[in-house]
């Protein structure tokens, strides 16, 4: 059986059909080839056509031009479009007229960097001369590391790396710094928020680097479709690119269906599980041998969907190798293994995390079914393009779960269908962060006087002071020298804006590190009693020292996870935006935020029921970052016909309904935004709803929150409007145990009263 037959058993499945919300379909859409411009050396173009390539897109053929003619570029384009060869035929036919030449590039994760060598190891044996190109990563072996640095022309590696173990010793790699004239950043729309803001101050000490070198190299990017490529690229490299958007790559025919797992409590807006769904869906395609792949929300879920599976298969008589899991904390070898048997057709079904959203090459799959929405419409679109890669029909599955950000996209599938991805955020100047790399660019080079790092000469020397006085840094006559006795870039995590992270001991095997966590995170996560889930096992935190940044867990199986409460302390250092609307003041500012938790619920797998709780002895931690907010007026409550308790119980429910559409709006994680309401908020002493971030300093998340007011709004009236419970649900505003009886009602008045006319 086809895609196009289960394409029509679905069709005539009306209890299926009766959950869809929509059934879009996509034509398939002609390639548009260019040729291959005249400049490309013929032993290249050759080379290419033995390996089946004997035209470009007309994408393709830009972007190649456009390096070829010394421009700094950015190619967006969706999945399998190609984009690989617009970064690899201008660097090979550099290195055919200069051997001396070098290029960098990094890749957000370690298997994508395996990944892209693979193929461009193939290339170069077509070509038949000398090019290396090699990884460098943690998985290089330490006696391959001496080689890479001598003979690679092309270093493949990720940000992480370079930021470790290449920039500080960049006195070792020096070959590769006195010629490098190509930098390729695949997938830029993946950092965003601190990632990318990490990555921008990263590259800033790469071109520094590279300067002290006398080497100016130029930069190739590549994105999948976000809505600000060539601001987020211009943003991470500091440089104006030109963008190439006009995708010349073929797609079949798609169709993408939005399934809403039947209701089984009404009152309680709880539906069917969505992870049970999308199983009973992959069993379908497993009967009928369509190669399909599922993305989970989480590690726990892909390692529950791969169990049903598997045990599905084996009822049909086949072979449990026919589905398997995917995700971080396989090894690589592992990883490696899965990908071929995906390539070759000898697994079935993979079930992932978004750990193959990326474009790892994984060949032609048929089918892709998302369990739950992937958070934002660019993510989404990254998914789906995961099937149909042969210009063959492919389906799309969303299975939507009962969260209300799921139930909002899957309830308005036009919204999603009729709006362009979101825009990424990054914040090159978070102070936090750039500080951290002004300590790691010291460590590399001396700064001279008046040098500047990202912000201008005042500022950055104002920074420097201000590491000399805390004796980081010695100022000998116009330089400042590094005088610490550490290795800045080891404490510095890329992925986190935290100064250092707390380690996560197995005290069963002697202490064996399980995870990390940042610093911020860590009161809230790995408290004393509370439970740890890793790779699917569950861990009980015996005990956690933030002084010593460790926290001591040992393995347990329980039927329960744990969720802190914590009491908020806020205050508004600093406004920086302020708009009166009609019933309501919007507002940006500068947020110093204290919390502490306090006790901690046991809550069961499944049912999703208190079954218990704890107390959390921990001290208070103090936060500065950026948010936004929302004042009523002090008659609010009058206004929406409301008691003082209700007022409250409405802010509240309010708060977290605005928390999960805010990443609709917003290129952001749900996690990267917390909320606060208070009824008189000490500031002004008026009914306030906080958004603030979830990162010291912020990284530009809140002032699109500003800017995007009125649409976030909108999406939160339409979303509690539409919400079929009585009186709120995990849905809409959080359980009514949450937010009382008035919640809901309360939420949509208020709601209502802070838009602006």
């Amino acid at each position: 059986m086809n895609v196009a037959q289960i394409l029509d058993q679905l069709e005539k499945d009306p209890d299926f059909v009766s959950h869809l919300t929509k059934w879009r379909k996509e034509p398939a859409r002609p390639a548009r080839y260019a040729g291959f411009p005249e400049a490309l050396n013929p032993k290249l173009v050759a080379a290419l056509q033995r390996r089946g390539i004997h035209d470009l897109y007309t994408h393709q053929r830009e972007a190649i031009e456009a390096v070829l003619a010394g421009e700094h570029v950015c190619v967006v384009t969706p999945t399998a479009s190609g984009k690989t060869l617009c970064y690899n035929v201008p660097v090979l036919n550099r290195l055919l007229t200069n051997p001396e030449a070098r290029a960098l590039y990094l890749f957000p994760t370690k298997a994508l960097s395996q990944d892209q060598v693979h193929e461009l190891k193939h290339t170069v044996e077509d070509l038949d001369v000398k090019i290396g190109a090699f990884t460098f990563d943690g998985d290089t072996p330490a006696s391959a590391r001496k080689a890479v640095r001598s003979a690679g022309h092309i270093v493949v590696t990720n940000p992480d790396m370079l930021h470790a173990g290449i920039l500080p010793h960049h006195t070792n790699w020096i070959k590769l710094f006195e010629n490098l004239e190509f930098i390729v950043i695949d997938e830029i729309h993946h950092y965003r928020g601190v990632f990318g803001s990490h990555l921008a101050n990263v590259l800033r000490r790469l071109k520094r680097i590279c300067a002290f070198y006398r080497s100016t190299p130029q930069f190739i990017c590549c994105s999948a479709t976000i809505n600000n490529p060539k601001e987020i690229a211009e943003r991470v490299i500091e440089k104006p690119v030109r963008l190439i958007d006009d995708n010349g790559a073929p797609s079949g025919e798609r169709h993408f269906l939005f399934f809403n797992p039947p209701v089984v409590d009404m009152e309680l807006g709880i539906r069917k599980s969505s992870v049970k769904e999308a199983a009973r869906i992959a069993k379908q395609l497993l009967m009928h041998d369509i190669q399909s792949i599922i993305f989970a929300r989480s590690r726990l879920r892909v390692e529950i969907l791969t169990t049903y599976l598997k045990k599905a298969v084996q009822d049909l008589n086949k072979s449990g190798d026919l589905v398997c899991g995917y995700r971080g904390g396989y090894l690589p070898t592992e990883r490696r293994a899965i990908e071929k048997g995906l390539r070759e057709g000898k697994i079935m079904t993979v079930v992932s995390t978004n750990a193959l959203e990326l474009g790892i090459d994984i060949g032609s799959l048929d089918v892709c079914i998302m369990t739950g929405y992937p958070g934002n419409i660019a993510s989404t679109r990254q998914q789906a393009g995961r099937a149909g890669r042969r210009s063959t029909i492919s389906l799309v599955i969303m299975v939507a779960s009962s969260a209300p950000l799921d139930q909002y996209i899957v309830n308005h599938p036009d919204y999603f269908f009729g709006q362009p991805p979101e825009s990424a955020t990054v914040d090159p100047n978070n102070l936090i962060i750039m500080t951290s790399h002004i300590k790691c660019a010291a460590f590399e080079l001396p700064f001279v006087e008046g040098e500047t790092f990202g912000l201008d000469a005042h500022s950055t020397r104002a920074i420097l002071e201000y590491l000399a006085e805390n004796r980081i840094l010695r100022h000998v006559k116009d330089k400042w020298h590094w005088c610490a006795d550490t290795y800045p870039a080891e404490d510095i995590s890329l992925r986190t804006a935290a100064p250092g992270n707390v380690v996560i001991l197995d005290t069963s095997d002697n202490g064996r590190v399980i995870g990390e966590i940042d610093l911020f995170a860590a009161p809230t996560e790995v408290y004393e009693n509370a439970i740890y889930l890793h790779q699917t096992a569950q861990y009980t935190i015996d005990r956690l020292d933030l002084e010593d940044r460790k926290a001591y867990a040992r393995p347990v199986v329980v039927d329960y996870y744990t969720d802190a409460q914590i009491k908020v302390d806020l205050k508004v250092i600093d406004i920086l935006k302020q708009e009166r609307l009609a019933k309501a003041d919007k507002i940006s500012g500068e947020l110093s935020v204290t919390w502490l938790p306090t006790m901690y619920k046991k809550i069961k797998f499944g049912s999703h029921e208190n079954v218990g709780w704890g107390e959390i002895h921990l001290p208070e931690t103090t936060m500065h970052t950026t948010g936004y907010w929302i004042e009523f007026p002090e008659n609010a409550g009058e206004e929406a016909e409301l008691s003082e308790k209700a007022l409250g119980e409405s802010l509240h429910a309010l708060a977290n309904t605005l928390r999960q559409v805010a990443p609709v709006q917003v290129l952001c994680d749900v996690t990267d935004i917390r909320t606060h309401a208070m009824v008189r908020a000490p500031f002004s002493d008026r009914p306030t709803i906080y958004l603030y971030e979830g990162y010291p300093g912020g990284v530009g998340i809140s002032d699109k929150l500003f800017t995007h007011h009125n649409r976030m709004l909108d999406a939160a009236i339409s979303l509690l409007a539409s919400c079929t419970c009585k009186e709120g649900c995990p849905s809409c505003v959080g359980t009514a145990l949450e937010v009382g009886h008035h919640g809901k009602r309360g939420a949509l008045k208020l709601a209502k009263l802070a838009r602006a006319e």
